[in-house]
C-alpha cells in the first residue's frame, strides 16, 4: 500500500489508466487463467477507477442508491451505510433485475434436486403405477423411438457430403460429419443397449447393477442417467427435453448425410462446435489459397429467423442458425442489441453468416460476445488455456447508448442449447 502511495505522491496527476492496469492486470488479474474472466475484472474496475469518482454527483448504480459519499466526519459515513438495502440488488453490479430471477430460480432447482435424491422410493398403494412400472414403461416408450445408426451408405449421391472438393482436397466439413457420426453411433448403441437392460433389470432376468441402479433412480427423477452422460455432449436438460434434443440432433446429422450440406447448419447440434467451426475455415483456405491461421469468422447477423427463407449457401463461410442470447435481446429490425425484457430469461438469436476474413479484427464499437455450449459457462481447462464450454467470440452490434463494458457487466452471452 505504501509503495502505490508514494508512486501516486510521484505524479502531478492521477494516473488512472496506469492504476486499472495494475491492479487488474497484475495485481488480480495475474491470477485470473480466463481471457474472458480478466475482462470482466477489468470492466468492473473501470466503474470506480476513472476521473469520474471524484465528482459528488458521480453514482455507481443507475438508480443512485450506491454511490460515493461525501467527505465528512465518521457518522456520515455510518448514516451512509445504515441507509444501504440489506440485501444487494443486481444493479450494483451491472447485472439486469433478471438477475434475482434467475438466482431464485437455481436455487429452487437445487432445493428439487436434493428432495429427489432423498425421496423414498415405495410402491403405489393406491392403484397406480408402482416405480418398477414407471421406469419400465418409460424405457420401453424411449426405446420405440430411438433412431438408425447413422450409415454411411446412405449418403447422399448427387451431394456426397464426402466427395472431394473442386480444388482436388477432402471436404473438411465432410470429415468432421463423419467424426460426428461416430460419436452419435456410440450414443445410440450406449443409450439402446441401457434401455434394454433396464427393462430385463426390472423383469428380474438379468442383476441389477450399480449402473442400472443408478440409472432406474435418475429415470424416475426425471434425470438423464450418468451412463449416457459419459458418451454424450454437454447437456442440462431434464430426462425428457434430453430425448426430444437427442433425437432432433440425430435428424439432423441424418439429413445432412442423405441429403447433402444444408444452407444453414445447427451448431448446437453438434458434439465439438469448434471442429466444425475449424473444418469451415478449413474449406475457406483451400478455396483462396490463404493461411488458415491468417482466417478468422466475421459475423453478418441478418433478421431471418426461419432457415426455410435462406436461397441457398453463402458463398462464402456458412449460416449457423438455433443460438440463444442471456442477459440481452436482439433487435431484427435494428440488428443490435438491446437489454432484456422483465422476465425474459432468454431470447433467440437470428441466422448469422459466419464468413472468414483475413486478419480480422472485430470492430471496437462491437461487443464480443462469448458462445457457451450450456450455460454453466465453466468447463474443464483446454490445452489453449479456454474453457472446454466455450466456442468462440461473436462480434455483434450494440445500442449507441452503451458501450462494450455495459453488456460485459449484464453477463451477455450466447448460448448453443437452453437448460430444459
Amino acid at each position: 500500500m505504501m509503495t502505490l502511495r508514494n508512486f501516486l505522491d510521484e505524479q502531478d496527476f492521477i494516473p488512472w489508466p496506469a492504476l486499472v492496469y495494475v491492479t487488474g492486470m497484475i495485481n488480480y488479474g495475474g491470477r485470473v487463467t480466463d481471457d474472458l474472466d480478466r475482462r470482466l475484472l477489468m470492466s468492473i474496475l473501470a466503474k470506480y477507477y476513472n476521473p469520474d469518482v471524484l465528482d459528488d454527483s458521480y453514482k455507481l448504480t443507475p438508480s443512485g442508491v450506491y454511490r460515493v459519499p461525501q467527505e465528512g466526519d465518521l457518522s456520515l459515513y455510518q448514516e451512509y451505510i445504515r441507509g444501504l438495502p440489506i440485501t444487494d440488488t443486481p444493479d450494483i453490479f451491472g447485472m439486469h433485475d433478471n438477475a434475482t430471477l434467475q438466482f431464485e430460480m437455481q436455487e429452487s432447482k437445487k432445493v428439487v434436486d436434493v428432495v429427489l435424491s432423498i425421496q423414498p422410493q415405495v410402491s403405489s398403494a393406491g392403484g397406480g403405477k408402482t416405480s418398477e412400472e414407471i421406469v419400465a414403461d418409460l424405457a420401453k416408450e424411449i426405446e420405440e423411438k430411438m433412431p438408425r445408426i447413422l450409415d454411411r451408405e446412405n449418403a447422399s449421391k448427387e451431394k456426397d457430403p464426402f466427395a472431394i472438393t473442386e480444388s482436388g482436397m477432402a471436404n473438411s466439413l465432410g470429415t468432421v460429419l463423419g467424426q460426428e457420426m461416430d460419436r452419435f453411433n456410440k450414443l445410440i448403441l450406449v443409450v439402446r443397449k441401457s434401455l434394454k437392460d433396464i427393462q430385463m433389470a426390472i423383469q428380474g432376468t438379468i442383476v441389477m447393477s450399480g449402473d442400472l441402479d443408478l440409472m432406474f433412480t435418475r429415470m424416475l427423477n426425471n434425470q438423464v442417467p450418468a451412463l449416457w452422460e459419459r458418451y454424450a455432449y454437454p447437456s442440462l436438460k431434464p430426462l425428457a427435453g434430453w430425448v426430444k434434443d437427442f433425437l432432433e440432433r440425430v435428424e439432423f446429422m441424418d439429413r445432412w448425410l442423405c441429403d447433402g450440406e444444408p444452407n444453414s447448419f445447427w451448431l448446437s447440434g453438434l458434439f465439438f462446435p469448434q471442429g466444425f467451426l475449424t473444418g469451415a475455415l478449413q474449406n475457406h483456405a483451400r478455396k483462396t489459397q490463404i493461411a488458415i491461421d491468417r482466417l478468422n469468422f466475421g459475423f453478418n447477423m441478418s433478421s431471418v429467423t426461419d432457415v426455410a427463407e435462406l436461397g441457398g449457401q453463402p458463398e462464402n463461410g456458412i449460416y449457423i442458425h438455433g443460438l440463444y442470447l442471456v442477459c440481452a435481446q436482439f433487435d431484427l429490425e435494428k440488428k443490435m442489441l438491446i437489454e432484456s425484457s422483465p422476465g425474459s430469461m432468454f431470447a433467440e438469436l437470428p441466422v448469422i453468416h459466419f464468413e472468414p476474413v483475413e486478419n480480422y479484427n472485430p470492430p471496437t464499437e462491437n461487443y464480443e460476445c462469448p458462445l457457451y455450449k450450456t450455460s454453466v459457462r465453466a468447463g474443464v481447462l483446454s490445452t489453449t488455456g479456454q474453457s472446454t464450454n466455450y466456442v468462440l467470440n461473436m462480434s455483434i452490434p450494440i445500442h449507441p447508448d452503451t458501450d462494450p463494458d455495459f453488456w460485459i457487466l449484464q453477463g451477455t452471452a450466447g448460448l448453443c442449447a437452453l437448460d430444459d
